[in-house]
């Protein structure tokens, strides 16, 4: 009855009085009820601890291990008191059965109680069990361990010795398959101390590339990628390479799902080593039955396997793709045809010929308009090679419908303008319908048609006149008034300027085909086989951050044992020095004089940066954001979507905190959100997590995970602003954000004093940049929320004349540039003066505005 879903609770006190049978099956029963039930009437449930307490002394190992299970299983607090005892006696217990669910037990006990396991020595018990006899049991030790030391790492619960290696090395050969996954985690925390012990642990694993158990394979491939790195003989390395292959091939034979995951793992096999399955690309082909899923994860693959001997071969395999039915599969074909051509130079011209044959060809309007947006990218890559293509293209003008095609097709025509027949006629017809056209195909428009005037200035003034009046005057996009004002400024001031402006060369399209920083690989490979790997995330962007064990300030603390760092002594100076400077001079007494010398002056905090000329002054840009919630977008500019939030650091990694609201009067769906190339390199590492639809009125928060990908770093100088493009059912909108360059802070970066003091004086002077600052907190406070951001307290002290102020130093270290922050904090009782220098200059005066931003 239970088990078919009805409530049977009412029956508890009866199941309780048959627990004293004897019968072995009548007591699984009456356990899987207390187990499902006792959540209902936990005191009733400690009516049967005399009987639990009895059956784990039963001669019966069956029993014993039967009542070991079901009291860890029952999440009643109180109970936990008298697990402890059966449970360590279980732990010793004689019989390998009764220990492995006793061992199972004390996990469930550390996740109800963790101070008692740590407090009555279960984990010296579990780390003694490592030597057991029963490969079982070592490998369920080995997980609880495991488990344990993830929870709390500061206690160093598990750590693997060469003892321990030798010990699951020859327990992996005879336990079961999810005994060796846990094993094989295990493995992958050991670091090799030499080549030789590398290659003792590889060839133990390289036998499980044969299991049956996916997990296994993959697991074992992880262990051979991480101690790889170990070996010393290049060769030995490739030869473990080609040893991977067939068992990977193996994977894709499996069910979709198990497939799937198999592909993302490859992926990021592929990534680290392209040769690995180099020779093996027709195995990731796609077939007729393959789920959309499976589809797109190959033909990811097959992109970052292509080369040269085999472009003939998926060249046609993916003229194939372009006629199947489903639209997002057609189109990433498409797609995968231009990659093949910007990634291989050699094969260019057979993908753009194959792109031109699916545009005179086909009758489907999607795949002309994908392959038109595709080309735009291959004339980037090869400036001036294709223009006889143009000619095809311009025939479809009709069939365009799509904005992102309409976008690419203009942008096209303005790029060779000077080289089209009646180019403006072309471009006449979407001025035609500039106003109902959407953002995209608007700004191309604007840019096409200025391209057109300054290439061929003949006929052509009346049209460029048209255009800029429509965008800056008869438009409500800021973003289209801005850029029109811009080039309008430019032609009325200097033709050439305009020229040198808006048709300067730009740089080629990156050929790079592999979608992941190398950095975020490697500290992906030893989570493969877990959903990191499927993400394609480290654990910490999905993991919930009251997972981890350790706070973020906790490990920042400079002296934990104390309130305040100890004062650092100062020297006196000698008679005949300098007298003391005051301000970024100061840093000479951290260790006391360290000799004389000439200093600048700091950089006057009242003297701002002058600020570029405002092409655009005397125009309205709206109400400044409140600082607990900057409006990103409102309501007018997203088409009735507003969005409000900022960029925050927890834990190591950046994320979008953000409300959407829905001010509109129709529902909205289908939320995307990307970012424009940036100075950070800074993306979008998951989707939005958003109600769909979400209804007129609707308010809702959601966070968005970011990662740091170096192919996303734009070019030029430092801009902290963000561009970001937010699509939804509502159409397609854009906004810019400043993002702080502390939320790339690398916590827990130190320095020591002497080092601080050689660095920043390695700095010239005049690159220190100072700032007033008003309205600061107490000492305490100021310290916590540096350190909260990333900056490490390297030293304090006061001047001796000046008791009520306080000098702080700390040390920083950023992912911008891989720029070095040294900072000098002067704290007054109600103001202070911000003294820094960095080792990227250019990233000095965004640090001031974003520590002044922390500290007030």
């Amino acid at each position: 009855m239970m088990t078919t879903g009805r409530d049977v609770s009412a029956l508890i006190h009866d199941v309780i009085r048959n627990m004293q049978t004897q019968d072995l099956e009548m007591k699984k029963l009456v356990s899987l009820y207390l187990i499902t039930y006792s959540k209902t009437d936990p005191d009733m449930v400690l009516h049967a601890v005399n009987t639990f307490l009895k059956d784990t002394k039963s001669p019966n190992p069956l029993i014993r291990a039967l009542a070991i299970r079901t009291m860890a299983s029952i999440r009643v607090e109180s109970l936990a008191e008298y697990l402890c005892e059966p449970l360590l006696r279980g732990l010793r217990d004689p019989d390998p059965y009764v220990k492995k669910t006793a061992v199972l037990g004390v996990a469930k006990l550390f996740d109800l109680n963790r101070e008692m396991v740590l407090d009555e020595g279960f984990v010296d018990h579990l780390r003694g069990l490592l030597s057991d006899s029963n490969p079982m049991v070592v490998s369920n030790a080995v997980a609880t361990l495991r488990e344990i030391h993830e929870a709390v790492p500061e206690a160093g619960v598990f750590e693997v010795t060469p003892a321990d290696l030798d010990r699951m090395l020859v327990a992996i050969n005879t336990c079961n398959e999810w005994g060796q996954v846990f094993i094989l985690d295990a493995l992958a925390t050991y670091t090799p101390p030499d080549s030789e012990t590398a290659d003792r642990v590889i060839e133990r694993v390289l036998p499980r590339l044969n299991h049956a158990n996916s997990a296994v394979v993959i697991s074992s491939v992880k262990i051979l990628m991480l101690y790889m790195e170990r070996l010393d003989n290049p060769d030995h390395r490739a030869a473990i390479c080609r040893k991977m292959a067939p068992p990977l091939v193996t994977q894709l034979s499996a069910s979709p799902e198990i497939r799937y995951v198999a592909l993302r793992n490859i992926n990021l096999i592929i990534q680290k080593y392209p040769t690995v399955l180099q020779g093996d690309i027709k195995v990731f082909f796609c077939k007729y039955n393959d789920p959309l899923y499976v589809k797109m994860e190959k033909l990811e693959i097959m992109m970052l396997l292509v080369h040269d001997s085999n472009i003939n071969s998926v060249l046609s395999e993916l003229k194939e793709y372009a006629s199947e039915v489903d639209v997002d599969f057609v189109r990433k074909a498409v797609r995968a045809i231009a990659r093949c051509a910007i990634k291989l130079e050699s094969a260019a011209d057979l993908c753009v010929d194959g792109l031109v044959s699916l545009i005179e060809k086909s009758q489907v309007n999607y795949v002309i308009q994908e392959a038109i947006v595709v080309i735009k990218d291959i004339f980037r890559k090869y400036p001036n090679r294709y223009e006889r293509i143009i000619a095809p293209l311009c025939e479809k003008l009709e069939n365009l419908d799509e904005p992102e095609a309409k976008a690419a097709m203009i942008w096209i025509i303005g790029e060779y303008s000077d080289r089209i027949e009646q180019a403006d006629e072309v471009l006449t017809t979407f001025v035609e319908t500039f106003h109902d056209e959407p953002p995209m195909v608007q700004l191309q428009t604007l840019t096409a048609v200025v391209k057109l005037y300054l290439k061929v200035p003949q006929n052509t003034q009346q049209l460029v006149h048209r255009v800029l009046k429509m965008a800056t005057q008869e438009s409500d996009n800021p973003d289209l008034r801005d850029r029109g004002f811009v080039y309008w400024r430019l032609l009325s001031a200097s033709i050439q300027a305009a020229r040198d402006v808006v048709l300067v060369e730009k740089p080629p399209i990156s050929s790079e085909t592999t979608t992941l920083a190398r950095q975020l690989i490697d500290e992906l490979v030893p989570h493969m086989a877990t959903l990191a790997s499927v993400f394609h995330k480290p654990p910490s962007a999905f993991v919930s951050s009251s997972k981890l064990a350790v706070p973020r300030g906790q490990q920042l603390s400079l002296n934990p044992d104390d309130d305040e760092p100890a004062p650092v002594p100062e020297a006196a100076p000698p008679a005949d020095a300098a007298p003391a400077p005051s301000g970024g001079d100061l840093i000479p007494d951290l260790l006391g004089n360290l000799g004389a010398q000439p200093v600048a002056a700091p950089v006057p905090a009242a003297t701002p940066a002058a600020p570029p000329t405002d092409l655009l002054a005397g125009l309205s840009m709206g109400a400044p954001a409140t600082p607990s919630a900057p409006v990103l977008l409102s309501a007018a500019d997203g088409k009735g979507l507003q969005i409000t939030g900022d960029f925050v650091c927890e834990n190591g990694t950046i994320f979008i905190d953000a409300t959407f609201t829905n001010q509109s009067t129709e529902p909205m769906a289908d939320f995307e959100m990307q970012f424009n190339r940036n100075s950070f390199g800074v993306c979008p590492a998951g989707a939005l997590d958003l109600p769909s639809p979400m209804m007129p009125g609707q308010s809702c928060p959601t966070r968005l995970p970011c990662t740091l990908i170096a192919s996303h770093l734009s070019e030029g100088e430092f801009n902290p602003e963000v561009q970001i493009a937010i699509r939804c059912t509502a159409g397609l909108s854009f906004f810019t954000h400043k993002m702080s360059i502390l939320c790339t802070a690398q916590h827990g970066a130190s320095l020591e004093r002497q080092e601080f003091l050689a660095k920043w004086q390695q700095i010239p002077d005049t690159a220190e940049q100072s700032l007033e600052i008003t309205g600061v907190h107490g000492l305490d406070p100021t310290v916590n929320r540096l350190q909260g951001a990333g900056l490490f307290e390297i030293a304090r002290r006061r001047p001796p004349d000046s008791p009520d102020v306080v000098v702080l130093y700390f040390y920083g270290r950023t992912q911008v540039r891989e720029s070095e922050v040294f900072l000098e904090l002067t704290l007054r009782p109600s103001s202070g003066k911000i003294s820094l220098r960095s080792t990227r200059p250019e990233t000095v005066q965004h640090l001031l505005r974003d520590i002044a931003a922390v500290l007030v």
